[in-house]
């Protein structure tokens, strides 16, 4: 009798036991259609593009199905400019200083198609937008605000999640020169007070201007200070002479440099991992004088800096293409 009253426990087992096994043959999930954009913590996604004074420079967005299991459709993916979004940002991150805000690419510097292809039997594709970023001011913040569009005759859905089915594309042109550097050998002193103490920066950011200039703000001006348009510094490099050429824009600044700076290239191969370059770019005998005329309402400071400045690129050599072999 307990062989009889133990067999109903063995097929009630086994039919648990083979319902469980064949799960992962079903959908687990939904077969949504988003970007891989992961944002950082200004919620936007930062990406690097190699800049050239002639031609177009194409950066793959990814797609992806999500899903346990195959897209087994081709689909069509339909994308579009997302200004609304953008707007949202903006206010959300910043509020009423409206100097920080990030502002929408022009259309005349990328082009994008209408639609992406996703194949049937694959989860993921790769979707071009060529950019032209010549004459593109770095004082100001690009994005270029992306969604993904779904309709009832698309044949997928996008996924319903915002950060899932939309990328804010912070464009960041680099070129050989251009990153943050150290700051901590540049000095920076009252006109007049140069054996005093110096005020000195931790990092100081470069921006592209075209393929060997790049411009960074004079003395303490940063990025969030509201005129730093007027305190552009640009920084041109001649690979012959090695020599750096500094100028500024603004005539009320009242730049001035000195003596001849000069740059130079060192690479050397990590020691742990042997895959990965170092490469160091010094400037050194960094020599001018700048006027700061409105940070105190009617009333000019001088400054003088002098000193070095150098930045460490890590570079992946096994990975190929080079935005994405670059440690940023």
């Amino acid at each position: 009798m307990k062989k009889i009253y133990f067999f109903p426990f063995i097929m009630v087992a086994f039919f648990l036991f083979s319902s469980c096994n064949d799960e992962w043959k079903e959908e687990q999930y939904s077969h949504y259609v988003s970007f891989k954009a992961p944002l950082n913590d200004k919620g936007v996604t930062q990406i690097y593009v190699r800049y050239k004074t002639d031609g177009e420079v194409t950066y793959q967005l990814p797609l992806i199905v999500s899903g346990s299991t195959t897209n087994n459709s081709n689909l069509t993916v339909h994308v579009a400019v997302d200004p609304d979004t953008l707007q949202t940002l903006n206010y959300e991150q910043f509020q009423n200083r409206t100097d920080f805000y990030y502002k929408e690419l022009e259309s005349r510097f990328y082009s994008i198609p209408e639609t992406a292809i996703i194949p049937a039997g694959e989860n993921t594709s790769l979707m071009d937008i060529d950019f032209t970023l010549h004459d593109l001011d770095l004082a100001d913040k690009w994005i270029l605000p992306l969604t993904i569009v779904d309709g009832p005759s698309y044949g997928y859905k996008a996924h319903p999640r915002k950060h899932y089915r939309k990328a804010l594309l912070h464009i960041m042109p680099f070129n050989d020169y251009s990153g943050v550097y150290s700051g901590t050998g540049l000095k920076i002193f009252l006109k007049g007070y140069e054996n005093e103490a110096p005020i000195v920066r931790n990092a100081i950011p470069t921006f592209v201007v075209d393929d060997s200039t790049i411009f960074f703000y004079a003395g303490m001006i940063d990025e969030e200070n509201i005129d730093r348009k007027k305190y552009k510094i640009y920084a041109h490099f001649d690979e012959e002479t090695k020599i750096v050429s500094f100028s500024a824009e603004d005539p009320n600044i009242n730049f001035e440099a000195f003596g001849t700076a000069i740059f130079k290239v060192d690479e050397i191969m990590d020691d742990v991992r042997p895959y990965l370059l170092h490469r160091y770019i010094t400037i050194n005998n960094i020599d001018y004088v700048f006027t700061d005329y409105t940070t105190v309402p009617d009333e000019t400071i001088s400054y003088t800096v002098r000193g070095s400045l150098i930045m460490e690129r890590k570079i992946n050599t096994q990975i190929p293409d080079e935005d994405q072999a670059i440690e940023w």
